[in-house]
């Protein structure tokens, strides 16, 4: 019998490049085509230029993540960060923001299933496909089935070829002189100004969700604070230097005034770029493996959001009802219904709106990197012991400070209407910590982003009841 008492640590077996690899893998190429339209519509044509700058802002925020990685070399995150740094309460806000990116993640992918699906069998309509989708995914999630992540080698794979095919094609395209572009144009900010630009990284910043997920691989690294801090910031510079080279490929070859698209057409941007670059059998290959990718994403996604929800009704956080779970197959059948019926929302709402609200809470997890590192290093808990240097107080102070800025002016970059529904969710929040600590009465509840399982827990040592749970 198994020992259950003993702790079991995870093997130390990933290197620098092993490290980097996961990085870049996890951001997958493909993502470009994702934003491909409006964030082109957005910056007049100069979609390279935003990604330029969305890069510079992230590496700031990758940079900070290697500080907090150094202090803490454990699996974590932007929550775990935060609440390390400022507290419980500022911890549990972060978290909750970060929720609100595991809501919509699933429903991006519904909606982008149906829009590229519709390109291929237009008499039936997208909502079809993506209701569909949803259908799909509920049912494999209450099964338990996860054949999807064992085919996603297979997919990321087939994204590759994908991509070398089309930047090939691209290339040949504009250097046959197919394109009245120059080949620095797509850089430069147009008639949109830096303002433009600054919109279109705001909504690039989903493009990187996926750099901080080499943090979480810490307790498997050989030599987590030195290769964790690396690994994040090669991985950013790998990553984004392929979603610039994808941009600007197709920069350089289709030539368009994005403002004349209407709204399906920016949505199927995609489809419209790859048909012009390499005809019907490119398109058809870059929808089947478009949309196989996507399934599998909302299939990780909405299995982790589930499971969240899940946990945060076991510990009296929400409604308990959310923890029932399915009798046969010990699923989380109530949690994973209702993240399905919010995914309905994909049916009436726009890509648009919905990469907003992601961009909402991505650039607020790392505006809180950044704050974090700052707190920490130069105004530890217990007092500072290490003196002030001019270098310690650039590499923990005025990087972190122009990494939180920079976020910080991309964030106000983003719509109106993703500042009110984001208000509105953050204002939930605090309802939720009000009402779970009798007004501050009681210890704020912890969340756990890993993939152990304990994604939410509450701190209740002291004893503590919640509102939405039934008494001990």
């Amino acid at each position: 019998m198994t020992d259950t008492a003993t702790p079991v640590k995870l093997k130390r077996t990933l290197g620098l490049v092993s490290l980097t690899a996961f990085g870049v893998t996890y951001m997958t190429v493909v993502t470009v085509f994702t934003t491909y339209g409006f964030v082109n519509k957005e910056t007049g044509g100069h979609l390279p230029a935003a990604y330029l700058l969305a890069i510079i802002a992230m590496l700031f925020t990758a940079l900070s993540y290697g500080a907090m990685v150094r202090k803490y070399p454990i699996a974590g995150s932007a929550y775990t960060y935060s609440q390390q740094s400022f507290g419980g309460g500022v911890g549990f806000m972060t978290g909750w923001v970060m929720l609100l990116d595991y809501l919509f993640l699933p429903m991006i992918n519904f909606l982008l299933i149906g829009i590229y699906m519709n390109t291929q069998f237009p008499a039936v309509p997208s909502w079809a496909f993506s209701l569909v989708a949803i259908a799909l995914v509920l049912g494999f999630n209450i099964l338990g089935i996860n054949f999807v992540s064992k085919a996603n080698a297979v997919i990321i794979s087939l994204s590759v070829i994908l991509v070398a095919v089309f930047i090939a094609l691209a290339f040949k395209s504009a250097l046959g002189g197919d394109t009245t572009v120059g080949l620095l144009e797509p850089f430069t900010f147009g008639e949109g100004g830096i303002g433009a630009i600054a919109a279109g990284a705001a909504i690039l910043a989903l493009s990187f969700l996926g750099f901080d997920a080499v943090s979480t691989l810490s307790e498997e690294a050989k030599n987590p604070r030195r290769d964790i801090p690396r690994a994040i910031v090669l991985a950013t510079l790998v990553g984004g230097f392929f979603f610039i080279l994808v941009a600007w490929s197709g920069a350089i070859a289709f030539d368009v005034d994005w403002s004349t698209m209407s709204e399906a057409e920016l949505d199927a941007a995609g489809v419209t770029v790859m048909k012009f670059v390499g005809g019907d059998a490119l398109t058809s290959f870059f929808v089947a493996v478009f949309v196989a990718g996507s399934f599998g994403s909302a299939m990780t996604s909405q299995v982790s959001v589930s499971r969240i929800i899940y946990a945060m009704g076991r510990d009296g956080v929400l409604p308990r009802g959310l923890a029932r779970v399915h009798k046969r197959f010990g699923t989380p059948i109530v949690a994973a219904t209702l993240v399905s019926v919010i995914s309905l929302t994909s049916l009436f709402i726009s890509l648009e709106i919905i990469t907003h609200m992601i961009s909402f809470g991505a650039l607020a997890a790392f505006m809180m990197v950044n704050l974090s590192v700052i707190r920490t290093y130069l105004f530890p808990r217990g007092g500072r012991t290490k003196p002030l240097t001019a270098g310690y107080l650039l590499r923990y102070g005025l990087l972190p400070l122009i990494g939180a800025g920079v976020t910080v002016w991309l964030w106000s970059s983003l719509e109106t209407f993703t500042w009110i529904a984001g208000g509105i969710w953050v204002v939930l929040g605090l309802g939720i910590i009000v009402a779970v600590t009798r007004g501050f009465k009681r210890p704020v509840p912890m969340m756990d982003f890993s993939e152990e399982g304990a994604t939410t827990r509450a701190i209740d040592q002291m004893g503590a009841d919640y509102p939405f749970e039934s008494q001990r």
